[in-house]
């Protein structure tokens, strides 16, 4: 255990987030996406698990490390339903509410269609997949930096 890092972030969860450079995504996923064969394409190469944690606690832990990248319009991409792409699944609106409070400010989230979410995804660096049942329970993030005037070191 480590003082003020989250116990669910695991020692390969925190490598992921410490390599991963500013405009790298990493996804965020629930046991139904096709982890697996994405995560082969990815720079880390093989999925990351976060066992026992749903898309609300694994991604209000990541959040409290990574920053999401100010620089572009919409910092999170998710997957649209599929036959019904302005509907909202409950984990779209838990992860539109953990961004909101993460960043203390409204986040724009993209929707991608299933086959576009996939094709972008294989560029992530990283897949991290929960125990999160789903549907729709996927999601990239985008890193981003630290303000270097407000960022603090304990010493």
């Amino acid at each position: 255990m480590l003082r003020g890092i989250d116990p669910v972030l695991n020692a390969e969860v925190l490598s992921v987030l410490m390599a991963m450079g500013h405009g790298d995504e990493v996804l965020i996923c629930d046991v139904n996406h096709p982890a697996a064969s994405i995560a082969a394409h990815t720079v880390h190469g093989s999925v990351v698990h976060m066992t026992g944690c749903g898309i609300e606690r694994a991604t209000t832990a990541i959040l409290s490390l990574l920053p999401l990248d100010t620089f572009v319009d919409a910092p999170i991409r998710r997957m649209q339903v599929v036959g019904a792409p302005d509907r909202l699944v409950d984990a779209h609106q838990v992860m539109q509410r953990v961004a909101d409070l993460a960043a203390g400010e409204p986040v724009t989230v993209e929707a991608l269609a299933r086959f576009d979410f996939y094709e972008a995804a294989r560029g992530a660096y990283a897949v991290i997949r929960t125990s999160d049942p789903g549907p729709y329970g996927c999601f990239l993030l985008r890193k981003g930096v630290i303000d270097s005037q407000t960022a603090t070191i304990e010493r």
